[in-house]
């Protein structure tokens, strides 16, 4: 059973679309996943258009990879750099610590994560 930021069993972060590095909806990883997605986040249009400047275009739709594209509010498995790259410049989306897998405290504070967290979200100042 893997273990969520806050020790507890990892919840789902989304089945439609199906996100995570397996497509089964948790944002689980292994060794051969590089981008290592294993935060859950809802996604924003700014952080949408930073990802897509950085070349990771997440709102355009691929139907051959049963892919329609993120809005704002989508929930994603996103990669922990990525996270932490927008948060340095204020744009992080905020995040689902119960779909959030426990490695990602291997990258960054449960503090940090915790000022993220969605439904109780405080600006960083």
């Amino acid at each position: 059973m893997e273990l969520n930021v806050l020790g507890t069993k990892l919840e789902p972060c989304c089945i439609n679309p199906a996100t995570g590095y397996f497509r089964d909806g948790y944002c689980r990883t292994v060794s051969q996943d590089n981008g290592t997605h294993i935060l859950c986040a809802i996604m924003t249009d700014e952080f949408l258009a930073f990802t897509k400047s950085r070349g990771n275009d997440l709102s355009t739709p691929i139907p051959q990879w049963n892919f329609p594209g993120l809005v704002s509010g989508s929930k994603w498995c996103l990669c922990i750099s990525r996270w932490l790259q927008a948060e340095k410049i204020g744009l992080a989306p905020a995040i689902v610590l119960e779909a959030t897998l426990h490695r990602a405290l291997e990258y960054t504070s449960i503090e940090l994560l915790k000022r993220y967290e969605y439904n109780s979200l405080v600006k960083p100042t």
